[in-house]
Parts: C-alpha cells; structure tokens; sequence
C-alpha cells in the first residue's frame, strides 16, 4: 500500500485481540488506480509531512466505505463517515485515517490532480467532507466504482482508456455538483457525462406512463433534438432505449420465482406499461413468446441457466 499508493504510517489498533488480516486487489485503469478491500480489525494511516516531502504522487483519493465506518480528518477539518458517503483527501496535504468499527469493505480511487479540471483550491473545499453515495452525481460514481472492482472480469483490455475517461468525468462531475461550479467544467466533461445523467433519469423512472423524450429534455434543461443527438451513435432512439429497459425489467420479474403470483398486468403496469395488450405486442416481439408462456418457460428452465463468459481484463490480489 505505501510503496503503490503513497507512503503512510499504519498502524493496528494497539487494543486489537487478533492478529491483523487484510485483503485488497490494485486495478490499474491508465493512470487512476482502484483498490477494492476488506479489513477484519481495527487500523490507522498518517501521511505525514516529512513522508510527502518523501514521495507526493499528487492524487487525489477517494474512498467509498461499503460497510464498517472511517474517521478522517485533513486540513483542519475531521469527520467520520459510513457506508452512505465517500469522501476525498490530498496527497499533497497531511492527513489522517481511523478504520474502525468492526470488518471494513471498501474501494478507494487514486485519481492525478493534473487530471481533474477544476481548481485545487476549489475542491481544497471539499476535502474529508460527506459526499453521498446514493444520490445525484455521487450515485453514478459510487455505483460505476463498485461496479468496476466488483466486476472487473466483464471488462477488455481494449475498454481500459474508454473506463478510465468515464470515471475521470464522473470524479470530476461529482465534485463539480458540490461545488456548484458547472461553469468551471470543460465543454467535454459536460458532454460526456450527460448521457450518464440521462440514463440513470431514464432508469429511475421507469415506472413512470409520462417518460417521454419531451420530459426528460426538459427535466435536463436541454432540447429534445438536443437529447436525439445524444443517443444518435447508440443503438436504439431514445423511446427505443426506455421501451428497451421497461421490458427487460418485466422480464426478469416474470422470471423471478417470488413473484409467480403477481399478475401479469401489475408487473407490466409497474414498469410503465398503461395497456397490458400493448405490452404483451411488445413483449411477444422481443422475446418471441407471450408474457404468460414466458413465465412458465422461465420456471421451468430457470436452474439451469447459466451466465455470460467473463474476460479478464486487469487485478492483482494481495
């Protein structure tokens, strides 16, 4: 950790009753690094000013605690966070870490400040502070995070820069949210994170009969014609895409053996669907067998089916 990361003290909690056991991967994404890891006891970490006149890679890190809790404290501020926020320190600055109670399961990201197009001072604002992990622009960055160390398998060699550009964005767009500085992000970062928005609108609310183009435009403050350019390199329009997730979200609960019971009319009506015989036209379309003899397909087949092959993409274990 001190030789990839940046020099630290660490210690164990002088108290612990076990010896210390620890687990954690490096996923090198370009120039960012993702450390996925669990702890089983109590630690602290110091960077102190003599170890960043040693070595200061310059970093930004983030850390997004999955469960157990972190006390941290830098520039003469102190907080401590959970498993609903993430927050980021300088490694530039001192600063100190409590890893505390009980097992610990997180994900830290090393992004280079020289990457990140806002000013140091302005996000010096944001250091140690609770960024949520489960709303806003937080959400779409604590969740591609997870989603990357969790399932780095699914990834090519060849997506590594395409990964490494989208979670630049959305470390710098989540900051840019707290900060209230959109003007300072440049017109790519706008651009490209956009769409990210958009989706997580769009699958947000499914549910909802008026997701129409019209609305999410407007809900984003953009044109419609706007919102058509956007999805114009994907595969499917816009309406296509939503109709797209609505019915493949009814599929899944039509083959979820918990809700064998519920209607197919409800399922449907709960992903946005108003006429259950237009639903059934499009499902039958898509997947070549009606709602109902879907169902009974899928429950009967269901254990054996198996998921998709997994490429290795990049990770190393310690």
């Amino acid at each position: 950790m001190t030789r990839l990361l940046c020099p630290m003290d660490m210690a164990v909690d002088s108290d612990a009753d076990m010896p210390f056991h620890a687990e954690t991967r490096h996923l090198q994404l370009g120039s960012l690094s993702i450390w996925p890891g669990t702890m089983r006891q109590s630690m602290r970490c110091r960077r102190t000013p003599r170890l960043i006149r040693r070595s200061d890679p310059e970093n930004y890190h983030l850390s997004l605690p999955l469960n157990g809790s972190m006390a941290v404290s830098q520039a003469g501020r102190e907080a401590v966070h959970g498993a609903d926020g993430m927050y980021v320190v300088d490694t530039s600055q001192p600063y100190e870490c409590h890893v505390f109670g009980g097992p610990l399961r997180g994900v830290g990201l090393e992004v280079p400040k020289s990457l990140v197009p806002l000013p140091v001072g302005a996000v010096g604002r944001l250091l140690t502070r609770r960024l949520p992990a489960h709303e806003g622009m937080g959400a779409l960055l604590g969740g591609f995070l997870t989603r990357l160390a969790e399932d780095s398998d699914a990834y090519q060699a060849a997506d590594e820069q395409r990964l490494e550009t989208i979670l630049i964005d959305l470390f710098t767009a989540t900051l840019a949210s707290h900060l209230d500085a959109d003007d300072d992000l440049p017109p790519e970062t706008h651009h490209r994170s956009l769409p990210l928005r958009i989706r997580t609108f769009i699958q947000h609310h499914l549910h909802d009969p008026g997701l129409t183009p019209g609305a999410i435009a407007a809900a984003h403050h953009i044109s419609t014609s706007h919102l058509h350019a956007l999805f114009r390199n994907q595969d499917l329009t816009v309406s296509a895409w939503i109709r797209h997730q609505r019915l493949e979200h009814a599929r899944r609960d039509l083959a979820d053996r918990a809700q064998y019971a519920a209607p197919v009319h409800r399922i449907a009506a709960r992903w946005g669907f108003t006429h259950h015989a237009a639903f059934t036209r499009a499902f039958t379309a898509a997947y070549g067998l009606s709602p109902r003899d879907y169902r009974h397909r899928a429950h009967g087949t269901l254990s054996s089916e198996t998921g998709p092959t997994k490429l290795r993409l990049f990770g190393t274990a310690t």
